[in-house]
């Protein structure tokens, strides 16, 4: 678990070192700076960036509500720091819970008092911390189902079923056959003759699951049932619906590799 880093903002340096002292026997917390002043705090903060600042609000010209303002203003490009009101004055605790403080501690400043207020400070950056997570998860989620969706959109085709067109997801092809200015496409019993060269439809096919296995035939590994030897003597791809495709001797090569990669998935 990473330190919760802590500044410390007092105009009186006394009290700005006892709260440093107090901080050093505190596990898991590191004092990042300390702040004489209002107006000095906030370049404090733009510059050493703490998850905390232990705040006084009783500071000339810019006391710990007017820092407190300015800080809302400001944008931090992510998480603002968390703040805890130190006072001498407990008539301010309403005020000081109104503006959004975590706790208020009264002086002087007992070490267990200061622990729970470092308790309640790093239980609130967790959550905060894991708020912004399951926003970011969200986003990632949004995109991813964005992208899903525009994958699911490649991943079908139109084909023409006599006087209709239908769509076919590419996962049910099994092969496509080159014949003369058409390819005919293979889905279980059904195929279908579409108008266009091979080419094209391999542009359209890509991802891993179809392989080009002769200049005029691609396959769909997923759907292939074994690899073997044609009486010829050539290799052939026996599908799962008992189809027989021929490999192209300059495939073989890129065949074998594609299906033992597709074995070892």
């Amino acid at each position: 678990m990473r330190p919760l880093r802590v500044l410390v903002c007092d105009d009186e340096p006394l009290a700005s070192d006892r709260m440093t002292g107090l901080l050093d026997q505190v596990a898991g917390v590191e004092t990042v700076g300390s702040s004489s002043g209002g107006e000095r705090v906030l370049e404090d903060l733009e510059r050493l960036r703490p998850d905390l600042v232990l705040l006084d609000i009783e500071m000339p010209r810019l006391d710990g509500f007017d820092v407190v303002d300015a800080m809302s203003r400001r944008d931090w490009k992510g998480f603002a720091p968390l703040v805890v009101f130190v006072t001498a004055h407990p008539e301010y605790a309403f005020e000081a819970f109104d503006s959004g403080a975590v706790d208020f501690i009264s002086k002087p400043v007992r070490l267990h008092r200061l622990e729970r207020a470092l308790a309640r400070a790093r239980a609130a950056i967790e959550q905060r911390e894991a708020a912004g997570r399951l926003a970011m998860l969200m986003q990632t989620l949004e995109e991813l189902r964005g992208a899903a969706a525009k994958d699911s959109q490649k991943r079908h085709i139109w084909v023409q079923k006599k006087s209709e067109r239908i769509r076919l997801a590419l996962d049910q092809v099994e092969s496509i056959e080159a014949e003369g200015e058409y390819v005919r496409l293979h889905a279980g019993e059904a195929s279908y003759l579409q108008r266009g060269p091979l080419n094209a439809f391999a542009q359209h096919l890509g991802g891993e699951s179809f392989v080009r296995i002769h200049r005029s035939s691609i396959a769909n590994v997923r759907h292939v049932a074994g690899i073997g030897r044609a009486n010829w003597g050539g290799l052939v791809l026996r599908m799962r619906s008992g189809r027989l495709l021929r490999v192209g001797r300059s495939y073989r090569q890129s065949v074998r590799a594609i299906l033992d990669n597709s074995e070892s998935g």
